[in-house]
């Protein structure tokens, strides 16, 4: 029962949340979380794979997204997501082998800020 009540939210999500909402909502969680992690490191620096994992998918689909030939947006921004996008798996690579809270500052400004622009508010 508890299933079928999930699969029935996880569908309204999905029909009423416009994607670029999702993707803000998305990218303020992993910001969040990165911000979580590098307040209490000593608690929850054993997080990290895990937060590293998420952004990673989550900045995987974007880059597939923009370098899709149908994507809709502007060559310009698309290639600007597309770069960005090669430094935040970059940085994510670096930290997965030397992980450290104060390299986590640069995540946690990208997501939101990027966040910001899908909610068309300033960063």
């Amino acid at each position: 029962m508890q299933n079928t009540a999930v699969q029935a939210y996880q569908q309204v999500t999905r029909t009423t949340v416009p994607p670029r909402d999702l993707e803000a909502n998305l990218l303020s969680s992993a910001a969040a979380h990165f911000q979580r992690i590098s307040e209490d490191w000593e608690t929850l620096g054993s997080e990290l794979p895990t937060a590293l994992t998420f952004n990673r998918k989550l900045w995987t689909v974007f880059i597939t997204s923009v370098v899709d030939a149908e994507s809709q947006l502007p060559q310009a921004v698309r290639e600007n997501i597309a770069n960005l996008g090669i430094f935040v798996l970059s940085h994510t690579a670096e930290l997965s082998l030397a992980p450290a809270p104060e390299k986590l500052g640069i995540l946690v400004k990208i997501n939101r800020e990027l966040a910001a622009g899908l909610r068309g508010s300033a960063g």
